[in-house]
């Protein structure tokens, strides 16, 4: 496993802040309310080749009765049990408070080594100020300001020293495996499937809708079965976004497609597929995504002899013409047929990455092409002499033809049709190029 670092402290000292600037990126959502950052989340951060798992998490309130900040001190506490070391984060503006004993006195029990970072420190005044943190009594302090980034050099310096080079191999290691995205509406069961299939409260479930705001990632190492999920804040149509947290949990959730590979698009059964679903599926198809549709809350639905048989069909009438999809109906409060959804998604992220080699490809496919040809144009015959399949992420196949501009959908789907029959990329999108041969 790899070195993972986790920074705590209580609501609005600028922890987001601090871990964007180390991952030198946007990941966390940071805002002045505060409880902005609710589940813990996690990045891949590198300082001068010593790469390592970072852990941002809510604030921490010691003994508030709020149900969000109960389940973020739970949350807390599991990011403290995950770390090698700690960042405990203090502001100079407002000095030493209570909730900052409280956590420093959860710190002090732990076996841990803690890093106390006084922030805000940007002037003469403030570094004086900010001595009073000595108090706390831990041995490594520091001054910085996140937003400037003033003193974090030093600060990682201290961090990364403990570092070894079979840390960053694992860290690297983590970063190869298969990504599965978890997306779909607000409420339809994203957190909790996340929740059943690792066995612990790794985000905050609530009914409330919209308790996930930013894309969480997760290793998961069960049953020789590797790889991270994320899980989304719920896409939901434009007219609902009500402030600007919504707003950015949504381009989180798309952005948590492109750091997919596959993703999950979860459906409510009771509610059939919506409008907005098709959108999710199209965006995620589009983004040459592998897909595997999970239908939730399949125990509440009556049952006939036929009724998951009639519910595909349907299903795959509004997905067409992308039909070649798996879909698992499932439970995950009864935790029915979860693990096989995993198992599917698998399957379709090996699929997104086959390579068909080109002798086999020529094969098929040139039988295809002879048993149907593509339409005549203008009195000339179109023929098809070679194909192959492209260095791309997303399978794509160049078919070489005389004239590459006047082959019509409708062949181009017949091509797409047979590469699936002949090759098995159920779940992935395929795309198919001609060109001038």
């Amino acid at each position: 496993m790899s070195y993972t670092v986790a920074i705590v402290g209580r609501p609005n000292v600028g922890k987001s802040t601090l871990f964007n600037r180390f991952l030198e990126q946007r990941k966390a959502i940071v805002d002045d309310i505060s409880g902005v950052t609710r589940d813990r989340q996690y990045g891949l951060a590198d300082w001068n080749g010593k790469v390592f798992n970072l852990i941002d998490t809510g604030g921490f309130v010691p003994a508030s009765d709020d149900v969000f900040e109960t389940e973020i001190r739970k949350q807390v506490r599991i990011a403290i049990e995950e770390a090698d070391s700690i960042i405990f984060m203090v502001d100079v503006a407002t000095g030493i408070t209570d909730l900052d004993e409280a956590m420093a006195d959860m710190l002090r029990r732990g076996k841990k080594p803690v890093y106390v970072v006084v922030n805000k420190v940007d002037n003469g005044t403030r570094e004086l100020e900010a001595t009073e943190f000595y108090s706390l009594g831990f041995k490594n302090n520091f001054f910085i300001s996140s937003i400037s980034g003033s003193g974090t050099g030093e600060l990682l310096d201290a961090v990364t020293e403990p570092i070894t080079a079979e840390d960053v191999e694992a860290a690297m290691r983590e970063s190869d495996l298969p990504k599965f995205a978890i997306i779909g509406q607000p409420n339809v069961g994203k957190s909790s499937l996340l929740n059943a299939l690792i066995g612990q409260e790794r985000t905050i479930v609530s009914d409330v809708s919209g308790t996930t705001r930013d894309s969480i990632h997760t290793h998961y190492n069960l049953f020789q079965k590797e790889f991270v999920l994320i899980d989304t804040a719920g896409i939901r149509k434009k007219s609902k976004e009500k402030d600007d947290l919504e707003f950015y949990s949504i381009i989180r959730a798309i952005k948590a497609m492109d750091d997919a590979d596959v993703c999950l698009i979860v459906l409510d059964a009771d509610k059939g597929v919506t409008a907005q679903d098709i959108t999710i599926f199209s965006l995620a198809v589009r983004k040459g995504k592998g897909v595997v549709i999970l239908v939730n809350k399949w125990d509440l639905i009556e049952k006939e002899t036929n009724t998951a048989r009639d519910y595909e069909k349907v299903l795959k009438q509004k997905l067409a013409p992308f039909t070649d999809v798996p879909i698992v109906f499932i439970s995950v409060k009864e935790k029915t047929r979860i693990f096989k959804a995993i198992e599917l998604g698998l399957e379709v992220y090996e699929n997104r990455h086959k390579k068909v080699p080109t002798s086999k490809l020529n094969d098929a496919m040139l039988k295809a092409v002879e048993a149907y040809h593509a339409p005549v144009v203008r009195g000339n015959p179109i023929k098809i002499k070679f194909v192959t399949q492209l260095p791309t992420p997303v399978p794509s196949f160049a078919f070489f033809t005389n004239y590459p501009d006047d082959i019509k959908t409708p062949y181009k789907n017949y091509l797409e049709n047979k590469l699936r029959e002949n090759f098995k990329f159920t779940g992935v999108p395929i795309r198919i190029f001609f060109r001038k041969k």
